[in-house]
């Protein structure tokens, strides 16, 4: 955070990791670039932090290739979302933060709407749609030319500020940009599911943090910003809706955040034991994963990868899984198909190309859509095809949850 010196307590190693998205032209392998995933503890905060954050230009840029649109849950699930914010705060200006191709910004108006997105490739979406939109990253500095003497009655960010690694200037350009009685929302993955369901691929490059209500309350109080609602949502296999303002803001706490908070402190949160233990968990699944899949392979089986996603990016190379395993993947995405994956390169397909008959196993890249998945995989379940996960512990299933209520 900034330059304040800070005590951090490593937990967790994952190893060397490529960037997540940075899918590899067939050829150009020698060119991929690499990084140490550590994650620890901030003592102080209760913030959990990589170690060696990544540049983010080397991350979110013009080849950026995670469209917001390609799932239907995920349009249904912003839509949802912006009608409800509309409708409880009634804002007058809107802005978005990391905008992506403007699956939730098209729910607001042209007028007095803005859009903030760094990848240059998604921002010409949003700019094409009609709206302001400033290819920067966001920092005080592009605070201070957007807001100017008109602040935003409404700021929303989803699966972006923990992509940030100073969040510091971060927060602190937040409470510059909102107006008095301004309502600052935004969701993330939560650490307390992470921890629960065991899924450690939720740690990959641009999740330079992964929150806990607890450190996110700290973290804010310092740029002058309360918390005064948090909802649970199951996006992105379990996330934390968190609503902000002003210090004094005229939003009333409605129980969650006590609620939540005594809830991390009953699953110890702030302690490094919780995390060490953890630790024990993720390396006790791979060996778990690794031995499933050979044992698949040795019975002369076929086995794919559902989706090209950064989750299986971080658990193929941490499990040093390949294409001796894992035969190609499929993804929907024309700029991942007929590119290998980062790190172990496996082929990617289109699921046209490669979801078919022969298919006997599918490792389920994207875990968090499973209902999606399956109702649109039925015939694949039906002749007996099984997928493969390893959330919240490694084992075949045909459609079952990925966690039990």
């Amino acid at each position: 955070m900034g330059t304040t010196a800070r005590r951090v307590e490593k937990f967790l190693d994952l190893g060397k990791q490529p960037i997540a998205n940075a899918f590899v032209s067939p050829g150009k392998c020698q060119d991929e670039y690499f990084y140490d995933l550590e994650v620890g503890l901030d003592t102080e905060t209760k913030l959990v932090s990589h170690m060696n954050c990544v540049d983010p230009p080397l991350m979110f840029n013009d080849s950026y290739v995670y469209y917001t649109s390609g799932s239907k849950t995920m349009v249904q699930h912003f839509k949802d979302i912006a009608g409800y914010l509309k409708e409880k705060f009634q804002p007058r200006r809107v802005l978005e933060i990391g905008s992506n191709d403007g699956t939730f910004l098209k729910n607001f108006p042209l007028e007095n709407t803005v859009a903030v997105e760094p990848c240059g490739n998604f921002a010409n979406y949003t700019r094409e749609m009609g709206y302001e939109t400033h290819t920067e990253f966001w920092t005080q500095d592009l605070a201070v030319k957007i807001a100017t003497a008109d602040r935003f009655d409404l700021i929303y960010s989803a699966n972006c500020m923990c992509h940030i690694p100073d969040l510091e200037d971060t927060f602190s350009a937040i409470y510059y940009s909102l107006s008095d009685k301004g309502v600052f929302v935004f969701e993330d993955p939560s650490l307390a599911e992470m921890l629960e369901r065991n899924s450690y691929d939720q740690i990959y490059d641009e999740h330079a943090h992964i929150f806990s209500v607890t450190a996110l309350k700290n973290v804010l109080e310092k740029a002058g910003l309360e918390i005064f609602s948090v909802d649970k949502t199951q996006v992105h296999g379990g996330s934390n809706r968190v609503y902000v303002q002003k210090k004094g803001g005229p939003q009333y706490e409605d129980g969650s955040l006590e609620i939540e908070l005594e809830q991390e402190k009953l699953a110890k949160l702030d302690k490094v034991t919780t995390y060490k233990k953890f630790a024990k968990r993720v390396e006790k699944s791979k060996i778990a994963l690794v031995e499933l899949l050979h044992d698949i392979k040795d019975g002369g089986n076929k086995i794919i990868s559902y989706g090209a996603t950064s989750k299986s990016t971080s658990v193929f190379n941490y499990c040093e899984i390949g294409p001796d395993l894992i035969d190609y993947i499929t993804d929907t995405t024309p700029d991942k198909q007929g590119k290998l994956s980062p790190g172990v390169h496996i082929p990617v397909v289109s699921p046209e190309e490669g979801f078919d008959d022969s298919v006997d196993y599918a490792f389920l890249g994207a875990w968090n859509y499973l209902e999606e998945i399956t109702k649109k995989e039925s015939d694949f379940i039906r002749r007996g095809g099984q997928f493969i996960t390893h959330v919240p512990e490694v084992r075949t299933l045909r459609g079952e949850p990925i966690c039990q209520p």
